[in-house]
């Protein structure tokens, strides 16, 4: 993934400043279609992110090849190094007293193996963090949130469906699959179908379901071919041709760990909460949300068990209960400023960032702004925006697809080819012999493409461009203001 930065959340129309040298040329392939080098487009990315925290999602979201994953196995002295780190803290004896009650689907192979898809998951930290501590503490986050989504919830009192004895909390991972839902089963298919970029880029497969499966129920189809994007290099086919691979392979807890470290702008990733690399913007310290388990429900489920009025209901009362029994089980250490509920927060969907400055994005939408400089004042840019879009800023050449409209999600978008290089003849056409150039400054080509404040001769004068100009006839005004009238050449009387 390339470098990326924030913007603020921009509000109503407005005039826009040429921030970036986009110089977009006719194509020559494509009558009223654009041009644009490349080197250009990836300047515009950089500038628009250069904030700290897209580098720390990037290498969040880094992920191994699908050979050096399926090479894992427990003790193998070639697993990486976050995999032997989670060996150590969490041993197949710690994963057995956890999934006593689990799908024979889960095991600890496919666990280690869905943490060595994604280095970051129990990573090395060399800033004075404990690592062992936080991957500790992953873990454990990650064990509540299985207990609600796919545990059992039978109290321990039930002797004969709980024979064992078995904490609420040791009941992770249950289901596989979504209850009620099989194989070979259509269903989920909400969207499907239609004529829209998620469509486009996420296409369902026929007769395939998109229900919940793995652990963390992955559903929809939007949510498997993205899932599917990372898993296999890009390719958002093989989940969704098919899904079953989320719960018949290492895959079904790798969905897991892959949401775990994924932001959902506004929302952080779970990681960064628990590791406490994000640090909460004034509008969501405002709102009350802040380090600690309860931050986590609200980036899973804020909508429905964050907030006063959820402050009894079932599901955020069970994973608080099963998050306090595992910490107490394992130890963990809490800071004081950690709270574990979220009834006090503002869930992230109610949370209004109109004008927040200091919250990050991560998806681009097209730049709507008027740019004069430019061919019909489209800006021929993408900008970050708070909501989900075609075009995320965590997938390396998203932006370039947003720029020149990959998936046809901007209406009226002019079309746009990125090249590598621009050819300067490019609409062809020569200078005038006649009209030498004045001061050192080349004479007007009716066939070149100027933008704002370039210079040009004519007739022995100078002009500027004031905007974006493609054969205006510089003495004829428009575009251009003169710089340096002609001089003339006759003599006096």
């Amino acid at each position: 993934m390339t470098k990326l930065r924030p913007l603020s959340l921009f509000i109503g129309c407005a005039f826009a400043a040429n921030s970036y040298a986009m110089t977009p040329q006719p194509d020559p392939d494509n009558v009223g279609g654009y041009v644009i080098e490349r080197s250009q487009i990836i300047a515009a990315e950089n500038a628009k992110t250069t904030d700290p925290m897209y580098d720390v999602w990037a290498q969040a979201l880094a992920t191994a090849s699908n050979t050096v994953v399926e090479a894992i196995a427990p003790g193998f002295n070639t697993n990486p190094d976050n995999v032997k780190r989670v060996e150590r803290v969490f041993p197949e004896t710690e994963w057995n007293f956890l999934t006593q009650m689990a799908a024979p689907e889960y095991t600890y192979t496919r666990f280690l193996r869905a943490i060595g898809k994604f280095p970051a998951f129990c990573g090395e930290y060399t800033d004075g963090r404990d690592s062992d501590a936080i991957c500790k503490k992953s873990i454990v986050t990650a064990f509540a949130h299985f207990a609600q989504e796919t545990g059992g919830h039978i109290s321990i009192e039930n002797v004969s469906d709980n024979p064992l004895g078995l904490e609420e909390w040791q009941q992770a991972l249950v289901h596989v699959r979504e209850m009620g839902w099989s194989e070979g089963q259509p269903g989920y298919t909400t969207g499907c179908g239609q004529d829209d970029w998620q469509n486009k880029r996420w296409p369902c497969a026929e007769g395939q379901g998109y229900f919940g499966r793995g652990a963390k129920q992955l559903s929809y189809h939007f949510n498997y071919g993205a899932f599917s994007e990372v898993m296999f290099d890009g390719d958002a086919t093989v989940l969704l041709n098919n899904p079953g691979l989320v719960a018949d392979s290492w895959l079904n807890l790798a969905s897991a760990i892959w949401f775990f470290l994924t932001p959902q702008a506004p929302k952080p990733a779970m990681l960064h909460v628990i590791d406490r690399t994000w640090t909460p913007s004034q509008r969501e310290t405002d709102a009350g949300i802040g380090y600690g388990f309860g931050t986590t429900i609200n980036v899973i489920n804020g909508g429905i068990e964050c907030g006063e009025q959820n402050k009894d209901k079932g599901q955020p009362v069970n994973r608080i209960r099963y998050w306090e029994g595992l910490v107490e089980n394992y130890q963990i250490s809490l800071q004081s400023d950690e709270t574990n509920t979220c009834w006090q927060q503002t869930p992230y969907g109610s949370l209004n960032l109109n004008g927040a400055t200091d919250v990050l994005y991560t998806n681009w939408d097209a730049n709507w702004k008027y740019y004069p400089d430019r061919p019909g004042g489209v800006s021929f840019e993408c900008e970050l925006v708070g909501f989900q879009t075609a075009y995320s800023a965590l997938v390396a050449g998203d932006y370039e697809k947003c720029v020149a409209n990959f998936y046809g999600s901007h209406a009226s978008w002019p079309a746009v080819r990125v090249v590598d290089e621009l050819d300067p003849d490019t609409g062809g056409g020569t200078t005038d012999p006649t009209d030498p150039p004045v001061d050192g400054v080349a004479s007007w080509d009716q066939n070149k493409v100027y933008t704002g404040g370039e210079q040009v001769s004519y007739k022995g004068a100078i002009y500027e461009a004031q905007w974006w100009s493609q054969n205006n006839q510089p003495d004829l005004g428009g575009p251009w203001k003169l710089i340096q009238a002609a001089v003339s050449t006759t003599n006096a009387a």
